[in-house]
């Protein structure tokens, strides 16, 4: 199997433990290529929710990590082929920067560069309750192509931890990019 590169952007949103569950799935996935972009609000969120240590064991996992501020980076150009990106999670300022085209950092470049290239870009918007701007900008980018995921846990497979309830928010996730892959994500049996 050649090299799927994916882009995984990691903003300042609650959430912290889904990329690294991201990260860990994706670790699997022979011929994945892993690209990380950390905002600053994330490396906080990381420390609070998942321990000191949460960003160092998401930067081992990647296999490129690229600065928020390196707008030159490599996943910046639509030139460098993806198999797509995720967001995860996705801040509502995050969201608005990518609705309006404002890409004055790596991460919101780099999803833009997906919305403009046509490539997959799925995005866990987290925050609740949702003002009606909220709604306005993932109607946005939705409109724009991006899949708009808000990291909504699924009962059907009777999760029995939030571990579980993660993982499978991670699966759903990486599904959604459409890699030539079996599904990772538990299916609903009827």
């Amino acid at each position: 199997m050649s090299r799927m590169r994916i882009v995984l952007g990691v903003s300042g949103a609650s959430g912290a433990a889904i990329p690294l569950r991201i990260l860990e799935r994706l670790q699997e996935i022979e011929g994945a290529e892993t690209h990380l972009v950390v905002s600053d609000a994330a490396r906080r969120t990381l420390s609070h929710e998942c321990g000191p240590d949460a960003l160092g064991r998401l930067l081992a996992m990647a296999t490129e990590n690229h600065p928020i501020r390196d707008v030159g980076a490599t996943i910046a150009s639509g030139s460098f082929r993806t198999a797509g990106m995720i967001v995860a999670p996705c801040s509502m300022r995050t969201l608005a920067a990518i609705a309006t085209g404002i890409a004055d950092n790596l991460l919101v470049r780099a999803a833009d560069v997906h919305l403009k290239e046509r490539r997959r870009l799925i995005l866990l918007a987290r925050e609740t309750p949702l003002h009606l701007g909220h709604l306005r900008n993932m109607s946005s980018v939705a409109e724009m192509g991006a899949i708009v995921m808000p990291p909504v846990p699924a009962f059907y497979h009777r999760p029995e931890s939030v571990e579980a309830i993660v993982d499978h928010i991670a699966a759903r996730a990486i599904d959604l990019l459409g890699l030539p892959i079996p599904p990772l994500a538990r299916e609903w049996e009827g």
